[in-house]
């Protein structure tokens, strides 16, 4: 599923603070976005229609649970950045977040451990 970068911004909030009310989300993000009421009740009701959430009335007020997880959004949207950038192959997109940039010793060693608990995993 893929969500556009308003759609991330609502999803986190909802992820961060379930179930949500559209006042909450409202709440986690209007100050970055400068959204009214209107367009946050909108982006709920498209993210409901693409199924990424569900909505229960309680009362008069509609409150939104993720009918995703955060890690499996994650996981599809680095999915289709690496089959549309990279042709699906994972180590030119290493290399590419790799080749240029100031990776810390901690970075590095963090990334030997993950490769190395892979390899271990395979066996």
């Amino acid at each position: 599923m893929r969500l556009s970068d308003a759609e991330w911004k609502v999803m986190k909030a909802v992820w961060d603070h379930q179930p949500s009310t559209a006042r909450q989300v409202l709440n986690s993000v209007g100050n970055d976005t400068g959204w009214a009421y209107s367009t946050v009740k909108t982006m709920l009701t498209r993210l409901t229609d693409k199924g990424a959430l569900s909505s229960e009335m309680r009362g008069n007020t509609a409150v939104y649970s993720p009918r995703i997880s955060q890690g499996d959004a994650q996981r599809s949207a680095v999915r289709s950045l690496l089959d549309r950038a990279f042709g699906g192959a994972m180590a030119p997109m290493l290399r590419f977040m790799t080749d240029g940039s100031d990776l810390s010793a901690a970075d590095r060693a963090a990334i030997r451990d993950l490769l190395q608990q892979t390899d271990e995993g395979a066996r």
